[in-house]
């Protein structure tokens, strides 16, 4: 009750307010934020695949660099010391350091899991690298059986070591 000037009850209503006049405020529908976080879940995914192709690639550059470092050793080894090409080479006696000698370089490591450089047996003949790396260009079985039939270029396949050494 509220009282007026003239000491009179007025009897005061009280009023609902009107909903059809509300504005919503701005904001994201379910569908919205459901197509936002898709848009960067791809995005996400495209970030892994080129994460894992930049990966393969490094690996196959630091498996090159090594085949070239260990080859250059050979050379260096056999011009200096006038050696013939197919003479008996053992690694671990006339290239690579071992506890107290020192010698051209420590022995590499393949830059992927479980991959190991397999060395020559003599000095190579000139175009021939000095070790081989077993982790890459090594084909399955399933891709073998490809290669024969001619539905796939071994060259896809064995692209990581190079053919010859030519250049280094």
């Amino acid at each position: 009750m509220v009282f007026n000037h003239n000491n009179t009850t007025k009897q005061k209503t009280m009023k609902l307010t009107k909903t059809a006049n509300t504005k919503l405020k701005p904001g994201m529908t379910l569908i919205e934020i459901t197509v936002v976080i898709l848009v960067l879940l791809t995005l996400i995914s495209v970030l892994f695949i080129g994460a894992n192709i930049y990966k393969k690639g490094a690996d196959r550059a630091a498996c090159i660099l090594n085949i070239r470092n260990v080859h250059q050793a050979v050379r260096a080894n056999q011009n200096l010391k006038g050696i013939n090409t197919g003479t008996t080479l053992t690694m671990s006696d006339e290239i690579y350091s071992v506890s107290g000698t020192e010698r051209y370089l420590s022995e590499p490591t393949c830059p992927t899991a479980g991959g190991a450089y397999t060395p020559e047996t003599t000095y190579p003949e000139v175009g021939t690298a000095a070790v081989r790396c077993a982790e890459f260009g090594a084909v399955t079985e399933e891709e073998q059986t490809a290669i024969d039939a001619g539905s796939q270029d071994a060259r896809d396949l064995t692209d990581h070591v190079p053919e010859n050494t030519n250049g280094w």
